[in-house]
């Protein structure tokens, strides 16, 4: 059971019942209508990062769907939250790649996303052996990487939000979502 694709939703979603707010954001991701089972953090090996469009035609409403999500909530007044995936693909088809997620209260979506990247990028850098100094700021450690020849690409996606003005719960999520 090794998914061959995978896509990414992104959703915020308002209430004021927590559950209700999660439930919202993941209707504004699309993803509302599947059984979703929370994996860690591995990219299998040639498993494609496809549109939502794409991946969404191959699920049917009931199914239990594998996922790799960031989640995060808030009911306070104007607060900031953030939710973002990093993703870390090797340059071998063969090897596997890595999925971070990142939950952040404060962050913009910049900052929560790169840390997200970054995040991904370290851990793959890290299983192939790439020498760097972690201390370093992202972008030097990235041009490190990509320069060892061991990473192909990293990318992020992120869905910030402030809280709702009135207190009512706010939900952000990201999810990349497998296809078997």
């Amino acid at each position: 059971m090794i998914p061959k694709k995978a896509f990414v939703v992104k959703g915020t979603g308002v209430h004021k019942d927590k559950l209700a707010s999660f439930e919202l954001a993941l209707r504004d991701g699309g993803i509302e209508k599947f059984n979703l089972v929370t994996v860690s953090s591995i990219l299998p090996p040639n498993c494609s990062v496809v549109s939502q469009e794409d991946g969404l035609a191959d699920l049917k409403p009931g199914q239990i769907v594998y996922c790799v999500m960031a989640k995060n909530q808030t009911n306070e007044p104007r607060r900031q939250i953030a939710a973002a995936i990093g993703n870390a693909v090797p340059v071998k088809s063969k090897d596997y790649g890595y999925i971070s997620e990142h939950h952040s209260f404060g962050e913009d979506e910049r900052t929560a996303g790169m840390y997200a990247e970054d995040l991904a990028a370290t851990m793959l850098a890290t299983t192939l052996g790439v020498e760097f100094d972690a201390d370093s700021a992202w972008e030097e450690r990235e041009q490190v990487y990509k320069a060892s020849g061991h990473i192909f690409d990293t990318t992020h996606y992120c869905q910030c939000a402030q809280g709702d003005e009135n207190g009512l719960w706010t939900t952000v999520v990201v999810a990349m979502v497998f296809v078997i």
